[in-house]
């Protein structure tokens, strides 16, 4: 069985450096891997970055992360990844990574990911430039994304995006914006490889639970919706244990 800590939309900052790192003391009592699903910083900048690290560098168990929107809004994202990859912490970016914890690999297969929509309300890469490009960015990102879930050799195969795969876990945001929150073309990606599991942040108003339509379980682990300064869900091979409450730890940042 492995344990997985996960929390997004952390928005870390120098005016709030030393206010997350202390609840991930003894993380490694709860989890085995702590997943970061984007928006680690709030403007994206090399010196939030570095409040990230330090930051993260409290969890004593292996840290998989990817970027979000905010990371990238200096255009300063390949920075912070390289600050983070410094401090220990693995960042992907349509890519994949394998860890080894007590016997049971864990491969974990991730990156930002990108708008779209979903069935019965999403964009096509049809008219204008702009709107072929929207689309394309999703559709290049999931193709890396779904081969590197898809080359995995592990025991449990998770997927970490920033951008949500379904509609589901994003009830409670306008159905407006539902096209730039995420895309079903990640969607695909996951069930194509039969993933165990999926999370993502990006939805602060959206709901924690849902699912693909191949059945994988979908978890919203932005920490609005989450409201704890990480979720722990349980897996183990063949099998999704229930999800396991976390009463005892402190709430999150406001």
């Amino acid at each position: 069985m492995i344990r997985l800590a996960a929390v997004g939309d952390v928005h870390l900052g120098p005016e709030s450096a030393g206010s997350y790192g202390p609840r991930l003391a003894g993380l490694s009592e709860h989890a085995d891997v702590l997943l970061v699903a984007g928006d680690l910083t709030r403007h994206g900048t090399p010196e939030e970055g570095e409040v990230v690290a330090a930051e993260l560098s409290h969890a004593d168990v292996p840290v998989i992360a990817v970027l979000g929107n905010h990371d990238y809004h200096s255009d300063r994202q390949d920075e912070i990844a390289g600050i983070l990859r410094d401090a220990g912490i693995t960042v992907l970016e349509g890519t994949g990574t394998v860890v080894d914890r007590g016997g049971v690999r864990l491969g974990v297969a991730g990156g930002k990911g990108f708008g779209g929509g979903f069935p019965g309300g999403s964009a096509s890469d049809f008219g204008e430039p702009e709107m072929k490009a929207f689309v394309r960015h999703t559709r290049e990102f999931a193709d890396r994304f779904g081969s590197a879930l898809l080359g995995l050799d592990c025991d449990l195969r998770v997927a970490l995006t920033h951008y949500s795969p379904v509609a589901g876990t994003l009830a409670g945001e306008p159905l407006e914006i539902y096209p730039f929150l995420g895309s079903y073309l990640l969607a695909e990606a996951i069930d194509c490889a039969h993933a165990d599991l999926a999370v993502h942040g990006h939805a602060h108003h959206g709901t924690e639970k849902g699912v693909t339509p191949g059945g994988t379980r979908v978890r919203n682990v932005a920490l609005p919706v989450i409201r704890q300064a990480y979720a722990v869900y349980r897996l183990a091979p063949g099998e999704t244990a229930p999800d396991e409450p976390l009463a005892s730890q402190p709430e999150p940042l406001g």
